[in-house]
């Protein structure tokens, strides 16, 4: 056994978030409000609420029920638990500042269960040209203020019960896109229309406040038929290019950008790349040239881009665009077929963004390979596809960020199935035989505090440390996703719809949240991911966003357990906002932040922010 090391002391200000400045330098995240939340418990109310990571590391907090004052000395903590609160009691938030209090920050009312329940409008059904019936349920999310008051509105994919992946023929129905409040209330809705099929590799739904100006725009490829949130159409309505399989191989493909208010379209340009010929991607009949995947990444160090790919298989493109002063641009283009042939057939079925370099703007890791923030190859593992790819600060013993992923073709990974390598050089620093198959899934999460770092573990192989010891033979069966829950600073997994914590010393799981009894249901098969899983509301723990199994609702999970740690709201830290916002494209992943957040953690450190 390799010891756990403690990096610094653990105390409720060794976690304070130290950045060298708050003034308009480094990246422009969120301006958030306290994202304050109420839920009852069987032992009173359990509050928590965001530091932001803007806060001065010195801000306090009072807490008020009804406008009395819970707390005696100022809270450096960011939850309380008030053992005389009730669910009619109402309770605000005051943080502290050079011993003046700040104006109040409401919770809303008061959960009486640790789950929020957002009614949906789910679309009609419909009949394929084929005569086939159809469904819809609610798939993937993603969170963005879209009104710029603080607080983080959900957009929703609706898709087909006959969605398709690219390798199999058949009509779908259209994918519909909505934006809601968490009190329900519907803002739009964004039908994709005939002519974008329908498929966990066809959408990604990229929302973020691209033009600085405090309120998140939505960014999709679309196409001719598709109507905005306001009833218009983008190109030729009447437009069908459906083959007879169903696939949609010809026409115009166009990448548009909408307000996030209303759901309008704001500016619509040609997708980058053109399909050109179908066959050139690797088959003739539309498997390959239609994988899709998008993102957001800060490539100047300052201002969000979007990022938005077209193939992994064989031929890789990805584009960088910028949406500046009501202008749609393209920021560069990189192509195997004209430079970094090597990063042909080494894309996973998502991509994860990261300062792999250092200098200050992120970089995509395109699977095996990764693309730096000018649009020029910085390396190819050479290890080729593979399904699962995490990205963050995984062994904090090492210099740089960490790449773990999991690979498929054992003809080009040879005897390593799985592996974990230097996110700046793809140097490949311990690997685990994928005993000649098909390594299918992977994760990385702390979840023994007997050592350092993040363990990781695949489909094949057992529980490795970061450094590549293997703890044991035995690992969880849960593969999936992973969820910062309970108190400590360990992660948890989130399978289907239960988040489960791994015993070390037993080699099994306790089960802290079961979302079945209250209806919930998990998405894309197998992958058994939920809506989202991000840090939207209270403290720095995650929340989980499952739907209900009947497609009436959306479930918004919180956690009621007390910590004393304090760390600012994720979402301030760009890598982890940017690694949730590409978190709905092709095959979902937990997102990591910048800093190592694990047992033996020191102080959170990262590059500056400032909102505006």
């Amino acid at each position: 056994m390799i010891p756990i090391r403690t990096v610094a002391p653990l105390g409720l200000l060794a976690l304070a978030l130290t950045q060298s400045a708050f003034a308009a330098q480094g990246k422009q995240v969120e301006k958030l409000d306290r994202g304050v939340v109420a839920v009852a418990t069987g032992g009173g109310v359990f509050v928590s609420w965001r530091v932001l990571g803007v806060d001065d590391p010195d801000t306090r907090f009072n807490l008020y029920r009804d406008g009395v004052r819970l707390n005696g000395a100022p809270l450096t903590a960011s939850n309380f638990t008030d053992t005389n609160g009730t669910p009619a009691a109402r309770y605000t938030v005051r943080a502290i500042v050079d011993g003046h209090e700040k104006k109040d920050e409401a919770a809303g009312a008061t959960w009486s269960q640790p789950v929020l329940r957002i009614p949906v409008q789910r679309p009609a059904g419909g009949v394929t040209p084929k005569g086939e019936a159809y469904t819809y349920d609610i798939n993937d999310g993603t969170p963005a203020d879209l009104d710029g008051d603080g607080q983080y509105e959900l957009i929703v994919k609706w898709q087909p019960s006959n969605a398709k992946d690219n390798s199999q023929s058949g009509y779908t129905g259209n994918t519909y896109v909505d934006a809601y409040r968490l009190d329900g209330t519907r803002l739009w809705r964004i039908d994709l229309g005939r002519n974008i099929r329908a498929g966990a590799h066809y959408t990604t739904v990229v929302a973020y406040d691209f033009d600085g100006n405090g309120r998140a725009e939505v960014m999709l490829k679309t196409a001719d038929g598709t109507i905005d949130g306001q009833g218009k159409v983008i190109g030729d309505g009447n437009a069908d290019y459906r083959n007879a399989n169903g696939y949609i191989l010809s026409g115009p493909e166009f990448l548009t950008v909408f307000d996030g208010r209303t759901g309008k379209a704001l500016a619509t340009t040609d997708y980058l790349p053109a399909r050109g010929s179908v066959a050139a991607w690797g088959d003739n009949y539309g498997n390959r040239v239609d994988r899709f995947l998008g993102g957001v990444a800060y490539l100047d160090g300052r201002r969000p881009s979007a990022i938005f790919s077209r193939g992994y298989y064989t031929r890789a493109v990805v584009a960088a665009w910028d949406y500046r002063d009501g202008v749609l641009s393209s920021r560069w283009v990189f192509d195997t077929d004209k430079e970094g042939s090597a990063v042909r057939g080494q894309g996973s079925h998502w991509f994860a963004v990261a300062d792999v370099d250092g200098d200050g703007r992120d970089d995509i890791v395109y699977g095996a390979a990764a693309i730096g923030s000018d649009g020029h190859m910085l390396y190819s593992t050479g290890l080729c596809h593979g399904d699962a790819l995490h990205v963050g600060k995984l062994d904090p013993t090492r210099a740089g960020l960490q790449a773990y992923m999991v690979h498929e073709t054992p003809s080009c990974y040879g005897a390593t199935g799985s592996e974990m390598h230097d996110a700046a050089t793809g140097q490949v620093l311990w690997g685990v035989s994928g005993s000649g198959a098909d390594v299918g899934r992977g994760v990385c999460a702390d979840i023994d505090p007997n050592y350092l770092g993040e363990e990781c573990w695949a489909s094949r192989g057992g529980l490795m440390a970061a450094n590549g010891h293997q703890i044991s033979a035995a690992r969880p069966g849960n593969l999936n996703f992973a969820s910062w829950w309970d108190g400590d600073l360990g992660r948890e997994l989130l399978d289907g719809t239960v988040i489960n914590k791994w015993q070390p010393a037993t080699g099994s799981v306790v089960r802290l949240l079961d979302g079945a009894p209250y209806g919930a249901a998990s998405n894309n098969g197998t992958k058994a991911t939920p809506v989202l899983s991000a840090d939207i509301l209270g403290d720095w723990r995650e929340e989980v966003v499952w739907r209900t199994a009947d497609n009436s609702a959306l479930l918004v999970f919180t956690t009621t357990a007390p910590t004393t740690a304090r760390i600012p709201t994720l979402m301030h830290d760009p890598q982890y906002r940017a690694q949730v916002a590409g978190q709905n494209a092709g095959y979902n992943q937990p997102p990591h932040p910048s800093f190592y957040l694990g047992e033996g953690m020191g102080a959170v450190t990262q590059a500056p922010i400032f909102t505006r």
